[in-house]
This record gives structure tokens, C-alpha cells and sequence, in this order.
């Protein structure tokens, strides 16, 4: 869940993997430091709290090393402080390292490690690695040209977990070495340089030309060359690949944060989506798919599965699924489905959603659907990633790099890929022809609409001023409007650190209302004309008990019942939510503007979740 920024060329180190630090502030963190190697040694500078900390420290400007190895650090074991920050040295300062994941089996190297004489300075998990190469480093007599990469592969063999480690050696300052494991590490290739990234947005800068590692591929770099090696150590050939993000992209372009930048980009974000999927008068295509009637027909359920805003996305997929395709569908939060016994077969397609393509929770869940002989697909924003590496077929949203913690343009970019996605199964299965044709045109319509909704922003701002002190504030609707509720409250709580919570407004006099007093903002959505009345009638329990109301709406209404309305443009309840979430983006980010936070860093979230 932290950022790792390597480099090894020509130019001093520092301060290029400063400035990659500074491009991976957005996945969270709560300590920074880098290591390169000096004339004199290994040298490391960290501290708690923020990148630009490390400006500060004694002799940093000094460094002229020209290869070097930064991370940003968000904890796991052990508590924030400058002794559990990144890099960890082994005992002899012979090694240092930066890891991203989590080593399972840390307590039980950790104790053979203490029996073998070494000492431990910090409480995490990263230093036993340093330590545990320098005992295997120590045990190899052969002085070659690969005794490091040795060293280093059999300290790797024993870690049980997650990883991505970059590593650099005093005795070899020409070398650095970068395995993976279920956590994303990219290798950028320059002119007599290489970089390293688990992000591709941190060095996209430097190169566009990069290498896609798998699991246990070992890489061995010099500042010409990248040697690939398997979990044997026998050579591999593996080419680079080109990605074509605009570099501006991942910069605030005159917004005064990225939040706020990639709710705006969301018009654009959403026709790259739609791409050339489908025109009016012709039938949706998926070039990565190429699926029969035959071979759809033979699914007798379907499972998405995803997390937080991503499985949102799952439950109005759900919707458009089940309604077009008439295939029975479950939306699973992927943390907790391999812990069910999850009934699947090869009768099964398992649909799993991740903006990063590394989460681990759903890559894990993944790996069980194929033990278990389902076809897979993987929905991710990001182009050769971890997830759409393991599955059997993959799609893209085309939302480019988003780099705000809280997802906004990455979340409507799937729900709008998802239904394209159903009208491609119903159109293969020859259902709802009609309807199909009618959903297609008001997807088209879609970017404009969103533009249209976008420009309700200061309208939003100023109801935001008059709740943004608020200790709860509830979310509420009907039908896929629940789904909308959902993912609104998150943001909030994100973002904002506002308790809220989502209901069916259903629901509501079956408990939730008991928490409902006088003052208490109640946030309704209502975008489904066949549930629209009974919305308002839930909406009528809370008003009578003293709450205030903000209402979403694409429906003629009774305006005197509320007390803040926001008319948004009518479209098909299949991707209503797209535009009603807008709203409550721009609520959630003006509340926490007022309220004085870090809106694209919020505390304790990191944007790629890569450990479980």
C-alpha cells in the first residue's frame, strides 16, 4: 500500500527519487526515506511523516550516488517512526532494501535469525529481508558475478506473503536487484538508465518504454541492461512496452486538487470508455472478448467481485446484467469471498474489478475462481497489471491515471464499461433487442450530460458550507439508487471523516430511523421512475422527524418538501448512476475543503491496496 521509486544511470539518484516520492504521495503513506549507494558506503535518510521531510535532513543535498532506492511507507507492523520507516540495512550494512507487502511468516524468520546472531532495530517485517540475504550472502563461497543474485533468491524462496523489494549491494555498486510477488513493481527503460516504480505515473516522466514483471521473476540491473531471471535463476527474455498516458494527466492542470480535477475529467474519462465499442445502428464488440452464443449460454451464474468503490460499480452491473441478460448475478466484496466457500464451477464467470489491477484482496479471490475452473474476466484502469495478467480475458476503462485517493472518474468509467459490457451479452444472446437499441444512444449522450451536471458545482459548494460541521449525515434510495447511496456515503467518509451510512430507504422504519433527529442531514436519491414515489414517501418519515434533506433527482417533484434539491439530466436508470454520483463527489470534496482536510490524501487510505 506504499510507493516504491528506484533509479540506477548517470545522474545523481536523490533527487530523481525524490521526485518520484513526491508523484506516489497519492497511495498513502505516513514515512518517506531513500538509500543510495556513496563512495563510502550505503547511505540512508528517512523520517516520519511527509516526502518533503527529507529535504530537511542533515547531508541529503551531499549524496552523489547514482543509484539509489525510495519508499514511501504506510504501516503495517509497527507504528510510524523514523526506526520502522524504509530503507532497512541488514546488520553489516552490507544491504539495504525497500519492500512493499507483507512477509506472513516474519515472526518465524525473525526468531532463526536471532539464533543466528542478528539484531533487529526496528518492528517491522521489511528487516528480516536485508538480514536474511546477508546470511545466505555469508554462506556463499563462489565471489561471481551472481553470488548477489544468489543471495538474494534464496532469502526470497523462504518468504511466505506479499512482496515487492528492490534491493542495492555496497559490494556490487553497479548492480540493483527487483523481484515481485503479488504487489506491483514496473521497470522504466531509459538512454543508459533504469527505473523502478510501482506505479507507472511516478517515472512516466522519465520514459515511456517499460517492463511488466510477473511473480517471481528476478531482475538484475545495470544502468544499460535488465537482465530477467525465473524463480530457478534461468534466463528470461522479456520486452518493453509502451504506454501512451499523457504525462499532463497526471498533473492538476490549474485545479486546486486532483480530486476536484478528476471529477471535472469525467466527461473525457467516460467517451474514452466507450471508445468505438458501438455506434447507434450497430452492435457493441469487444476485441478482447469474441464470445458466442454457445460459450455464454453455458454460464448458469455470474459473480462480480471487487472492493469498496469498485464493487459499487459491481452492484449496478448487477443491475444492467441481470435485467438485460437475465443471467443470475452476485456482487461479493472480495476480501470476504474466499472465506464463504463461494459456489463456483466451470459453469461460472467471475468478473473482478480493480482502478490499480493490483489489489490483493481480489487478486487472490480470482486465483480461487480458476482453481475452481470458472472463465474470468478483469476490469482495471491499468494496462499489463497484476489482475489482468491472471485472468482469462481483460477490458479497460480508459479514465487515464487517477491520482486522488478517493476514485471518482475510475468508478464511473466501470459502471459505464459494465453496461456496455451487459448490452455485449444480451446482443450475443438475442435478448431485449429494443431496449438494448434505446440504452446505446443514451449512453452516447452521456458525456454531455455529465458536463450539464458538472455545472451544478457551485450550487453544491454552498449547500456543502451549511453541513460541513455535521457529526452524521444518512444516505438513502431505492433500486440502483441504493447503490448510488453507497458509494456517496463512502466518499464522504473518505474523504470528509463524517460518520454516514447508506440505507434502502425501504428499509428505513425497520431500525435505521431510530437514529433520525431533529437536524440530522438525510440525503436522498431518486432517479428510478417506478420508484420514485416510494422514495419520497421514506423521504416524508425522515422530514417529520426534524431531518433536513438534500435530494438528487432526474424526476418532477414537489421541491416545497426539501430543503436543497439538485435537478440532474434524465437518462436510463441502467446508468443513472453515473450521473447522480456526480453530486455527491462535488458534496463529499466541498465538505472536506471547508473542513480544512488533505482531500487527495486522506488519513490512514492508501490508493492501491496490495496487502490483505
Amino acid at each position: 500500500m506504499c510507493g516504491i521509486v528506484g533509479y540506477i544511470g548517470t545522474q545523481k539518484a536523490s533527487p530523481i527519487l525524490i521526485n518520484g516520492l513526491i508523484r506516489l504521495e497519492y497511495r498513502g503513506y505516513d514515512s518517506a526515506g531513500i538509500s543510495t549507494i556513496e563512495k563510502y558506503g550505503i547511505s540512508i535518510m528517512k523520517d516520519k511523516g511527509r516526502v518533503k521531510n527529507l529535504y530537511n535532513i542533515n547531508g541529503i543535498e551531499q549524496l552523489e550516488g547514482n543509484i539509489g532506492i525510495a519508499h514511501t511507507r504506510w504501516a503495517t507492523h509497527g507504528k510510524p517512526s523514523k526506526e520502522n520507516s524504509h530503507p532497512h540495512m541488514d546488520n553489516s550494512k552490507t544491504f539495504s532494501v525497500v519492500h512493499n507487502g507483507i512477509i506472513e511468516n516474519y515472526n518465524e524468520l525473525k526468531k532463526f535469525l536471532s539464533d543466528n546472531g542478528y539484531h533487529f532495530y526496528s518492528q517491522t517485517d521489511t528487516e528480516i529481508i536485508p538480514n536474511l540475504v546477508h546470511y545466505y550472502y555469508s554462506k556463499d563461497n563462489n565471489n561471481d558475478d551472481l553470488k548477489f543474485l544468489r543471495a538474494f533468491k534464496n532469502a526470497c524462496n523462504k518468504l511466505i506473503g506479499s512482496f515487492a523489494i528492490e534491493i542495492i549491494c555496497k559490494d556490487y555498486p553497479n548492480n540493483m536487484l527487483v523481484v515481485r510477488k503479488d504487489s506491483p513493481l514496473v521497470i522504466g527503460k531509459g538512454e543508459n538508465e533504469n527505473y523502478i516504480s510501482s506505479d507507472i505515473p511516478a517515472i512516466l516522466s522519465f520514459t515511456r518504454n517499460f517492463y511488466l514483471l510477473n511473480d517471481f521473476e528476478f531482475v538484475l540491473l545495470s544502468r544499460t541492461d535488465a537482465k530477467f531471471y525465473d524463480k530457478n535463476l534461468e534466463p528470461i527474455n522479456k520486452n518493453t512496452q509502451t504506454i501512451e498516458w499523457n504525462t499532463a494527466s497526471a498533473e492538476k492542470e490549474g485545479f486546486e486538487d486532483y480530486m476536484l480535477k478528476e471529477i471535472f475529467e469525467q466527461p473525457n474519462a467516460i467517451r474514452e470508455t466507450i471508445g468505438a465499442k458501438f455506434n447507434e445502428n450497430s452492435k457493441c464488440e469487444f476485441d478482447e472478448l469474441n464470445f458466442s452464443k454457445d460459450f455464454l449460454s453455458d454460464f448458469n451464474k455470474i459473480f462480480i467481485i471487487g472492493c469498496g468503490t469498485a464493487m459499487h460499480a459491481g452492484l449496478a452491473g448487477k443491475n444492467a446484467i441481470e435485467k438485460l441478460c437475465k443471467i443470475n448475478t452476485e456482487v461479493d466484496i472480495a476480501s470476504e469471498f474466499r472465506y464463504r466457500a463461494p459456489l463456483v464451477n466451470e459453469h461460472t464467470l467471475c468478473i473482478f474489478i480493480s482502478q490499480s489491477g493490483e489489489t490483493a484482496d481480489t487478486i487472490a479471490a480470482l486465483k480461487l475462481c480458476k482453481e475452481k475452473g470458472a472463465k474470468t474476466i478483469a476490469i482495471s484502469n491499468v494496462i499489463g497489471s497484476s489482475i489482468t495478467r491472471e485472468a482469462d480475458y481483460s477490458i479497460y476503462t480508459h479514465a487515464g491515471p487517477e491520482i486522488a485517493v478517493a476514485s471518482t472518474k475510475a468508478y464511473t468509467s466501470q459502471v459505464v464499461l459494465l453496461v456496455i459490457l451487459a448490452i455485449y451479452f444480451a446482443e450475443i444472446l438475442e435478448i431485449n433487442t429494443n431496449e438494448l437499441s434505446l440504452l446505446k444512444k443514451e449512453i452516447l449522450k452521456l458525456p454531455k450530460k455529465i458536463e450539464d451536471t458538472l455545472d451544478l458545482s457551485s450550487r453544491i459548494r454552498d449547500f456543502s458550507k451549511t453541513v460541513y460541521q455535521e457529526k452524521d449525515i444518512f444516505f438513502l434510495g431505492r433500486g440502483i439508487d441504493e447503490t448510488v447511496a453507497k458509494e456517496g456515503s463512502l466518499k464522504l467518509k473518505e474523504i470528509s471523516y463524517i460518520h454516514s451510512e447508506s440505507y434502502a430507504a425501504g428499509e428505513l422504519k425497520h431500525g435505521p430511523i431510530a437514529l433520525i433527529e431533529n437536524g440530522v442531514t438525510v440525503v436522498g436519491i431518486m432517479t428510478d421512475p417506478k420508484l420514485v414515489e416510494k422514495t419520497i414517501s421514506n423521504l416524508q418519515e425522515v422530514i417529520t422527524r426534524g431531518a433536513k434533506t438534500f435530494v438528487i433527482t432526474n424526476q418532477q417533484v414537489d421541491n416545497s418538501m426539501f430543503d436543497f434539491i439538485v435537478y440532474i439530466p434524465e437518462t436510463s436508470p441502467f446508468i443513472s448512476p453515473i450521473l447522480s454520483i456526480i453530486p455527491l463527489q462535488l458534496f463529499s470534496y466541498y465538505i472536506s475543503k471547508e473542513k480544512g482536510l488533505d482531500v487527495d490524501k486522506p488519513r490512514n487510505l492508501a490508493k492501491s491496496v496490495t496487502v490483505e
